[in-house]
């Protein structure tokens, strides 16, 4: 007979085991990550404002919007809505083109079977950019709806009937931020389409080019041009010296035009180029340029671009805990936290970016430099795939943040279309206020938006499944858009 003490240290010695194989052991496969790829594209279907094409896949959705714009005689049909609510901003729905762009430009190879998919979600918002570029001279539509009524209501999009104010952007009222951001989707996605689609690719870049000037001819802010109309909502915070920054450097990368290097190089340090910032969102778009940039210098030795990849560099090793520069605040469990609200979309968009850094340094061997520290392109990868491996489940709660994903999931999402009856199911006109009792529910959604990623759990790992807590259990086109990227990536590493 084993002796007792024996046997504990035998199960003590197999718990250890088993604890080390769970920490360096993949908690999910390729096929997992392409499963949760096609899923975190399908969600864009969910957030369609316009006539829906035969080929929907998320058939519980119905036409929305149809007239947006007419009152202004534009026509403003399309588009995405943000996030669970029926109004299209610009704003953040420029920057989740452009980050949808980046992705399939980067990691499009990774898709395999989803690649048209991710490009038709792309297509979707730059039919409607394009439409709010040029329907009127020197002017941009930079949203459709007005939030402060919409957020009196809980409707489905096929039900508004709250007005649908039609705002734009111009010389006398500019929005250099929105503009310049627009122009970085509608360049970004010019490189997407370059070899499907050329016409169209080339439509792209020329208004690109268009709308860009505008934004740096006419400079302000769109927050003070419209402020109660995108103000709390998407105000531009960080002002937009850094829209116009990345807007240029799109707008390099897709014409290698030399007029926008000198750009670059002439206004760089007025528009932030040498700030240090540590957060990448539809607001700030600081780091994601650096990285932009860093580009031509570690895969062409662009000597002009050096100093945006020690700034890079800067914001990487904020992110590395135990480097000499690190500053970001993980939770007990280990997912990094910026913020109560929408936590997860700075989570998304950090992995993207040490994602595509990782690509960026692994083509010439390059490390990222933190003091005296170096790491190397695989300590990026290791850290991003902890951070998306918690949102789809290897967490404390055990419970995946993408919806449709795994065995858990939240039942109870802060989003109008899916929470109440579709239209298929419920023909008859659910009004502004017969929603409520939908939002008020208990229920679980009846109708599932599959692939959208919440707001995310607190600073302590704790999620509540509630409707009505937005900060936590709404879903945002800008915290999947990253992802996209991400997980393509996730699914050809890991094979």
């Amino acid at each position: 007979m084993a002796h007792p003490i024996n046997m504990l240290i035998l199960c003590f010695t197999f718990f250890l085991l088993l604890n080390l194989s769970h920490n360096f052991a993949s908690a999910f496969t390729s096929q997992d990550y392409s499963d949760a790829l096609q899923k975190s594209i399908l969600f864009f279907e969910g957030q369609r404002s316009g006539r829906l094409p035969a080929n929907q896949r998320l058939k519980w959705r119905g036409d929305s919007g149809l007239s947006d714009g007419s009152g202004y005689h534009v026509d403003l049909v399309g588009g995405y809505y943000d996030a669970g609510d029926n109004i299209k901003f610009g704003l953040p729905m420029a920057f989740t083109t452009t980050i949808l762009a980046w992705s399939v430009i980067e990691f499009g190879s990774s898709m395999h079977n989803q690649l048209d998919n991710a490009k038709e979600a792309i297509r979707w918002s730059t039919d409607y950019l394009l439409k709010a570029a040029t329907a009127s001279h020197n002017t941009l539509y930079v949203q459709v709806g007005d939030p402060n009524e919409d957020h009196k209501c809980w409707e489905r999009p096929e039900d508004m009937d709250t007005p649908r104010n039609v705002y734009k952007v111009s010389p006398q009222n500019p929005g250099s931020d929105v503009a310049a951001e627009t122009a970085a989707a509608l360049a970004a996605a010019s490189i997407v389409f370059k070899d499907s689609d050329p016409s169209y690719s080339s439509k792209l870049l020329r208004t690109a080019q268009k709308v860009f000037d505008f934004a740096d001819r006419y400079r302000g802010s769109y927050s003070d041009s419209l402020s109660s109309v995108v103000c709390p909502f998407y105000c531009s915070y960080s002002g937009y010296h850094d829209e116009l920054l990345w807007g240029a450097s799109w707008l390099h990368r897709a014409s290698q035009d030399a007029s926008y290097l000198a750009y670059i190089q002439s206004n760089g340090q007025t528009l932030g180029a040498t700030e240090d910032d540590y957060s990448f969102s539809w607001d700030d778009k600081r780091p994601g340029t650096k990285i932009v940039l860093s580009k031509d210098f570690l895969e062409k030795s662009t000597q002009e671009f050096q100093a945006y990849k020690v700034h890079s560099d800067n914001y990487i090793c904020s992110l590395i805990p135990g480097s000499p520069s690190f500053q970001a605040q993980y939770t007990p469990g280990g997912l990094l936290f910026k913020g109560s609200a929408s936590n997860l979309q700075y989570v998304t968009s950090s992995s993207f970016l040490l994602l595509t850094y990782a690509k960026y340094l692994r083509s010439n061997g390059g490390a990222v430099s933190c003091g005296a520290s170096r790491y190397p392109a695989e300590k990026l990868v290791e850290l991003a795939k902890k951070q998306v491996d918690y949102i789809l489940g290897d967490n404390p709660a055990r419970i995946s943040y993408m919806v449709g994903f795994g065995q858990r999931y939240p039942l109870r999402v802060h989003h109008r279309g899916s929470s109440i009856p579709s239209v298929h199911t419920h023909p008859g006109h659910i009004g502004c206020n017969d929603g409520f009792q939908s939002l008020n529910s208990g229920s679980p959604n009846p109708n599932v938006l599959v692939g959208a990623i919440v707001g995310g759990p607190d600073s302590k790992d704790n999620f509540e499944d509630d409707r009505s807590n937005y900060e936590q259990s709404e879903p945002a086109t800008y915290i999947n858009a990253p992802l996209v990227g991400a997980l393509a990536f996730l699914s050809a590493e890991s094979i």
